[in-house]
């Protein structure tokens, strides 16, 4: 018999300052904010930042946790992300040419004594990570007023 998994539960509460949030999973409180030059305070970091980090802190976790069951001597990892949008030069046919596609971009850089073949294995495996497949995969949000 398999035990399903708790639903995580994350709260999220606007506060008086404009765009800042206090964001809250379990006994973890973290501040969101847009920059000043967005209408915001600068107090923490933007959605789009935490994103990136969500990816970056599940890839680097995900290659260091295969790097020790094969036993490759790891010394570090370092990722480097940037979020942008591009214009969708490759969707011809859409209905709104302002049209634009998220892009993030990634940069893996591995310390320690490792081959080409393990630093390529790593670079697949950093692709395997449980937030870089839902980002890529089909997700669907559900909604409604409380």
């Amino acid at each position: 018999m398999t035990q399903e998994k708790k639903k995580k539960i994350i709260h999220i509460h606007l506060e008086k300052d404009n765009y800042k949030t206090v964001m809250t999973a379990g006994n973890h409180e973290l501040i969101s904010d847009e920059p000043e030059e967005a209408g915001g305070g600068d107090t923490g970091p933007d959605p789009y930042d935490y994103l990136l980090m969500a990816l970056g802190s599940c890839s680097v976790i995900t290659m260091k946790m295969y790097a020790d069951r094969k036993e490759w001597p790891v010394e570090d990892i370092y990722i480097e992300l940037r979020h942008h949008k591009d214009h969708a030069a490759d969707c011809d046919d859409c209905d709104d040419p302002k049209t634009k596609i998220d892009k993030i971009e990634k940069e893996v850089i591995i310390k320690g004594d490792l081959t080409d073949e393990q630093r390529d294995k790593l670079l697949e495996i950093s692709k395997k990570c449980p937030v870089h497949k839902t980002l890529l995969g089909t997700t669907k949000i559900e909604t409604v007023l409380g």
